[in-house]
């Protein structure tokens, strides 16, 4: 079946995960992202954490799944020939090196777009091409730091607190894909390329304006609030049996129906006219009394128990699922979020699928390529190479 982005074609030079994550969208959608790396060592997410020298990183494959891998020697004046004719036939390049990379080796957006004036040029940076922070380096941390994240996460008294997720890495790169699919439909319209520019700061900070609420009315930075939320609830963690490090759930009440739905569930029908418990502000300045009501409940059922009871009611529940459950969970396998594929040096390998699924275009997840795999397919499609011209580029060091 035709999926949402056959067609597109994608340059991919990035590396580690906030570009690579941003072409693994494009390519589960459809696109035909063709990875670009080093023939020596390949991008560095190969190797990164790799707890099998020479064997690809489940880094790797988790960010790299449903592209086609090819090697190119842009260091040499052979090599960036090559990249200027690929570049040609391509819809959209994306790349995330520090600044000035691709300037130095004459491979710029200004050199492209004089290439290919439809081309849709993707510049991932940390902190943007220009503005006084442009030349420093980031990592999905420092992003986290500088776009706000941190401070608003942790404990009162704490001290600032790194999400777990990488919203400064994957949470860029799907503010990248949205930018250049909108480019992509203007393209349509106008048959004129562009340039998109993420910066990794910015897309944290998007992130973050609904905790900044509060600074527009107080002027003071956003407080660090833990696991709790406002306006009563009941809003936080609760423990669960049978108490291990992971054994909690998260309940949240948001109307008066939700809250008098929990009172019934967990028996407790009488903190309904209880009056430190009847309004949301009064259980706002009896917290610690209610806690220890819901937990003496949560306590003996096991999260998955809580879960399942509170959703039949109504009152929005989730069990905190760790990594393991999460790779096993019978309602992420159902929906087919959760997928097994098949790597040829991996074997059988269980990773997360796409997220975003399109009735007309759905998704079968591929394992991410090896270096170099598709060499003679993409370069044979796109520049007419043979099997011999390809092994002397291999004997170059070009390929």
């Amino acid at each position: 079946m035709e999926k949402a982005l056959t067609g597109v074609k994608v340059l991919d030079l990035t590396q580690f995960e906030a570009g690579t994550s941003c072409t693994e969208m494009l390519a589960w959608l459809g696109a035909d992202v063709i990875k670009v790396e080093s023939p020596k060592m390949g991008e560095q997410g190969r190797w990164l954490l790799t707890e099998k020298h020479g064997v690809d990183s489940y880094y790797f494959l988790l960010l790299n799944a449903n592209k086609r891998g090819i090697t190119l020697n842009l260091k040499s004046e052979k090599g960036r020939a090559m990249f200027i004719e690929l570049v040609k036939q391509v819809d959209m390049l994306a790349e995330n090196f520090s600044l000035g990379t691709l300037e130095g080796l004459g491979l710029g957006y200004d050199r492209l777009r004089e290439i290919n004036p439809r081309l849709i040029y993707l510049t991932i940076k940390g902190f943007g091409t220009h503005g006084p922070y442009s030349k420093y380096k980031s990592f999905d941390m420092i992003a986290q730091a500088a776009g706000g994240a941190m401070a608003v996460t942790g404990f009162p008294g704490s001290p600032p607190l790194k999400p777990g997720p990488t919203i400064g890495d994957t949470g860029t790169g799907m503010h990248a894909a949205i930018g250049v699919l909108a480019a992509y439909i203007q393209r349509e319209r106008t048959g004129k390329g562009q340039k998109v520019e993420v910066s990794m700061q910015e897309a944290v900070l998007n992130f973050v304006r609904v905790a900044m609420m509060g600074t527009y009315v107080t002027h003071r930075p956003t407080p660090r609030v833990g696991n709790r939320v406002g306006g009563g609830g009941p809003g936080d963690i609760y423990k669960c049996a049978p108490g291990g490090d992971n054994d909690y759930c998260y309940i949240l009440c948001t109307s008066p129906e939700m809250v008098a739905s929990l009172w019934q569930v967990i028996d407790r029908s009488d903190l309904a006219t209880d009056e430190r418990f009847r309004a949301g502000r009064s259980r706002a300045q009896n917290v610690e009394a209610l806690t220890a009501i819901i937990n003496e409940w949560t306590g003996r059922h096991t999260k998955f128990e809580v879960m399942r009871i509170l959703g039949e009611a109504g009152v929005p529940c989730g069990a905190v699922l760790d990594s393991v459950e999460l790779l096993s969970d019978p309602h992420l396998k159902q929906r087919g979020m959760i997928v097994t594929v098949k790597h040829p040096v991996r074997g059988d390998f269980t990773m997360p699928g796409c997220p975003v699924r399109l009735e007309d275009s759905p998704v079968e997840v591929t394992a991410a390529p090896l270096l170099g795999e598709h060499n003679a397919g993409v370069y044979g499609e796109l520049l007419g190479l043979g099997a011999a011209q390809l092994e002397d580029l291999k004997r170059e060091g070009i390929i």
